[in-house]
């Protein structure tokens, strides 16, 4: 979904739609901000419980932002205008989140409704059934009370107040406390060795836990597992899906407030209670989800979205009769409400026998059947009233909502009177048919305006042609972006400039480097990446020499941006010129594209790594790019090779950049690469924090070897020795085979025996430093082929000696240096 759009398009657009003077109503995905809403909202709070005439107000919203949408639906934040009537904890002026539980995106509704139909056989009920929505915000209260208990304060969950139905977007939603808050700071940590021992529970020494680092991650981490047995001692086992830790998809849902940054643990809030998935026990959708579906067969739970454990609940409250005073009555609307909640559904994996003998089961489901149709505008409140006097009219309605492609349309004439009316006039007056059409186009346009297809001019221009529209409609398939390309001339050559000629433009000129950082800047305190406390500090040196070098160098790497795709794509195509006569050839031609984005080094890492490289002899300072000399080389890591170059000289710039690049990469993985998730920290720790603790262990390791005298004579007997041992196979294979082995032959064993070799050699080396380490190893591979050419020579007494030679050495020589990078970075700490 697009950014930026503009909301006086919209509106009118919308305002088109009016003027057109449709029987029908518009259809609504989303709303902007400054609509103004009007909800009877439900309370459920305690007093609201205990006084039913109470319990509901007419309250006047102002929608100020548009926040989201996921499965679950969208979350908007408002200011409330006016109330008309008692809600607790509402107040006229202040800022509130509403959650309506629909998804604003078409394809989001469809597979989330599908899934949760597979899993129940109904409607997604928290959307349709105002007693489940009613039922989720009473479970919240209890929960939230119960974490008074558990963290000594209820504000680890955010309140909720009430619930209401939409019935322009035709969905139930929900009213609670606005959390102004910020998933995780990305934290510079250079022992990650520590961490990962903290991760897996080991003991760590008292020695060293000063020093651990990641304070805020392993605050989380432990809240969001408190908080998991919390929610199991309550039985709200489903709820705790939200805030399973190996889902991986979960830190989202555990906000840390604003303003509490003095203190790690301090301020995290639980704010996400709404389930948008149903888990089916053949379709795990997360790492986590293997564990959840086995402890749901141990409860008898074989699908699971947000069923619990009333029992236990009860169980809980009565262990803790003082905390939970007052609450009772809310407790037996919570079992009021569940019952019909779990009771509107077939549900066969729960309900299974009582589905043949129950007739309060069935009665239910009827009833709900009906409130679900007019909570989605299915039908008027006079077919309401029909259906819920008859059953086999209700019965009717429902088959009919199975008919493929006509079932819908059936439908609407039969249960609104609006819609029966709309499609008369279709037929009956051609100018009516005209004025459809032109509300039609308009609110489609709205749709493709929000999503970025459509600037504001093009927007008004396609909604005011027919024939502009059917030109654009069948492109609307196509991502958004490639669909504005190919129509807008101005857009397309907006963004050739900005893949191509921009990047250029960075390097030789400061100015716009400068304003290129304050830009991304801007946008990390804008998505709480950086304080406006490090922003200043960034700021106040932005004109130092070392970031201007830096920020040149970064923009040699937007540079590169393109050159894997431009070199994968040119030669795809030309293989396919060439070979379009053989079969398959496309399928090769996609393949040549798809190995250029897995190789560890490519054409544009190559491009990156030279410049650096350049650098170096240029200026002759090694020091100044140690690191970023070796990663630029790298595809996808090298494109952090400066920020992690710049941890000591400015680690604030050095760990804004790295989150920068790190998390903008990670966010194209759907679901998993969500802001605040935890693939989010995996990549910047793999990125940024890992090598910064390889680098601490090496200088570590390297003060400790320095009382070492270096060592290097012994790479010749390990030579020697990864050769006898090769000369020895190829003896055994000559005589059980009758030939000399290939190296494809004996492929595990040349591996295994030269990386076995690299790390003697590193291990040998004594007080050698890194390099010569690296160096010695290498050589030593070399040594080895041309010691295993010279013995296979003998064996077989056949020519190619010198090619056979050639090849060896160098394929050892890389076993060799790999074998002692990977021990030197897979040894421990050294005391």
């Amino acid at each position: 979904m697009s950014k930026e759009y503009s909301v006086d398009v919209c509106r009118q657009l919308e305002a088109g739609f009016h003027a057109a003077k449709m029987h029908r109503p518009m259809r609504i995905k989303r709303y902007d901000a400054g609509t103004e809403l009007t909800y009877d909202v439900h309370g459920v709070g305690p007093r609201s419980c205990l006084r039913q005439e109470d319990a509901g107000a007419k309250v006047h919203l102002l929608v100020e932002k548009f926040v989201g949408g996921g499965f679950a639906g969208q979350v908007y934040r408002v200011k409330v205008t006016g109330i008309e009537g008692t809600i607790d904890g509402l107040e006229v002026g202040k800022v509130y989140a509403i959650k309506i539980l629909i998804p604003p995106s078409g394809f989001s509704r469809l597979f989330r409704n599908l899934l949760y139909w597979i899993g129940f056989q109904g409607p997604f009920q928290l959307q349709v059934n105002p007693a489940a929505a009613r039922a989720g915000a009473l479970w919240q209260k209890l929960i939230r009370r119960g974490a008074k208990i558990r963290f000594g304060d209820e504000n680890a969950v955010v309140d909720i107040y009430g619930t209401f139905v939409d019935d322009k977007l035709g969905s139930c939603g929900e009213l609670s406390e606005w959390v102004d808050g910020r998933t995780w700071r990305l934290e510079v940590d250079d022992r990650l060795d520590l961490l990962k021992k903290w991760i897996r529970g080991r003991k760590i020494d008292k020695s060293v836990i000063a020093g651990m680092g990641s304070p805020e991650y392993r605050a989380k981490r432990k809240f969001m597992s408190e908080f998991v047995q919390l929610l199991y001692d309550m039985g709200a086992y489903e709820f705790a899906r939200q805030y399973e830790w190996s889902t991986c998809k979960s830190q989202p849902n555990a906000l840390k407030r604003q303003g509490t940054d003095n203190n790690p643990a301090g301020g995290l809030v639980a704010v996400d209670f709404r389930a948008g998935l149903a888990l089916l026990p053949f379709l795990p959708m997360s790492p986590g989800d293997f564990k959840l579906i086995f402890k749901g067969l141990m409860r008898g739970s074989l699908v699971q979205f947000d069923r619990g454990d009333i029992a236990k609940l009860e169980a809980f409250v009565r262990a803790h009769g003082e905390e939970f005073a007052g609450m009772h009555k809310m407790l037996e609307d919570l079992k009021t409400a569940e019952q019909i909640y779990r009771d509107s559904v077939p549900d066969i994996t729960h309900n299974h026998v009582r589905l043949f003998y129950s007739g309060k089961l069935w009665s239910t489901m009827l009833d709900s059947a009906v409130t679900g149709w007019k909570v989605r505008n299915l039908v008027d409140e006079r077919h309401e009233w029909l259906f819920r006097r008859s059953m086999i009219l209700t019965l009717l309605f429902f088959v009919t909502g199975l008919i493929p492609f006509l079932g819908k349309l059936i439908r609407r004439i039969w249960g609104r009177e609006d819609w029966r009316k709309h499609y008369a006039a279709m037929l009956k007056s051609r100018d009516y048919f005209k004025r459809a059409v032109r509300g039609r186009i308009a609110e489609k346009v709205i749709v493709w305006h929000r999503a970025g297809r459509l600037d504001d001019e093009k927007a008004n221009e396609v909604a005011a042609s027919v024939w502009l529209f059917f030109r654009h409609l069948p492109l609307s398939i196509l991502p958004a972006g490639l669909h504005r390309i190919l129509t807008d001339r101005k857009y397309a050559k907006q963004r050739l400039v900005y893949y191509f000629v921009r990047p250029v433009r960075l390097y030789f000129n400061a100015e716009m480097r400068e304003q290129w950082l304050r830009d991304m800047m801007t946008e990390g305190q804008s998505k709480h990446m950086l304080s406006d406390e490090d922003a200043q500090i960034i700021i106040s040196r932005i004109g130092e020499p070392f970031i201007q070098k830096y920020l040149k160098s970064l923009a040699v790497h937007v540079c590169t941006l393109p050159v894997t795709q431009m070199v994968s794509v040119t030669i795809a195509v030309i293989y396919y010129l060439t070979h379009r006569d053989e079969p398959g050839a496309w399928a090769v031609g996609l393949g040549i594209i798809g190995l250029f984005q897995v190789i560890p080094i490519s054409p544009g890492s190559l491009t990156r790594g030279l410049y650096v490289l350049y650098l170096v002899i240029k200026e002759h300072n090694f020091k100044d790019y140690n690191i970023a000399v070796f990663l630029g080389f790298f595809k996808y890591v090298g494109y952090l090779a400066f920020p992690i170059q710049m941890t000591y000289h400015y680690p604030v710039l050095a760990r804004f950049m790295a989150a920068h690049w790190a998390t903008e990469a990670v966010h194209i993985v759907p679901v998993f690469g969500e802001g605040g998730a935890l693939l989010e920290h995996w990549v910047f720790c793999l990125f940024y924090n890992w090598p910064l603790t390889i680098r601490r262990r090496m200088r570590k390791r390297a003060e400790l070897r320095a009382k070492l005298k270096p060592r290097y004579w012994h790479a010749v007997f390990c030579a020697a020795a990864a050769a006898g041992i090769l000369g020895l196979a190829d003896y055994i294979y000559l005589r059980n085979i009758g030939e000399i082995p290939g190296l494809r032959n004996i492929w595990w064993l040349v591996i295994l025996t030269t990386l076995v070799c690299g790390t003697a050699v590193t291990l040998g080396c004594g007080g050698a430093a890194l390099g010569k380490r690296i160096v010695t190893a290498a050589v030593c591979g070399v040594l080895a082929g041309a010691f295993y050419a010279g013995i296979s020579a003998f064996l077989s007494h056949e020519s190619g000696i010198v090619a056979s030679s050639i090849w060896r050495m160098f394929i050892f020589a890389i076993l060799c240096t790999i074998g002692a990078i990977v021990t030197e970075l897979k040894l421990p700490d050294q005391q």
